[in-house]
């Protein structure tokens, strides 16, 4: 294997435009992607702490959970590891 091979994209194409729900609001994403990363590519802000600062997904793998969302009514799931799907409804707020 050469390092050009190493380096190589997997896909060439993203996956079909899908539409989620981010507090109320839609959000496009394409399949494959994740919940967390869709929210990222739009610009769809995430949950703020108690003392207003901003949050969002530090290691994209699930560790940390400063992703987590209700998702389809499921608190606390790590967004991250959630692939979209087209309806899906996450409410970012009223986390912490």
């Amino acid at each position: 294997m050469t390092t050009d091979d190493a380096w190589r994209r997997t896909t060439k194409e993203r996956g079909d435009i899908v539409t989620i729900g981010v507090d109320g609001e839609p959000v496009r994403a394409c399949t494959g992607e994740t919940v967390a990363g869709a929210m990222l590519a739009e610009g769809v802000p995430f949950e703020r702490d108690r003392s207003g600062a901003p949050r969002a997904p530090l290691c994209n793998m699930g560790t940390c959970f400063e992703c987590a969302a209700t998702v389809d009514g499921r608190p606390l799931t790590r967004t991250c590891l959630v692939p979209v799907r087209e309806g899906m409804v996450i409410e970012t707020s009223g986390r912490l």
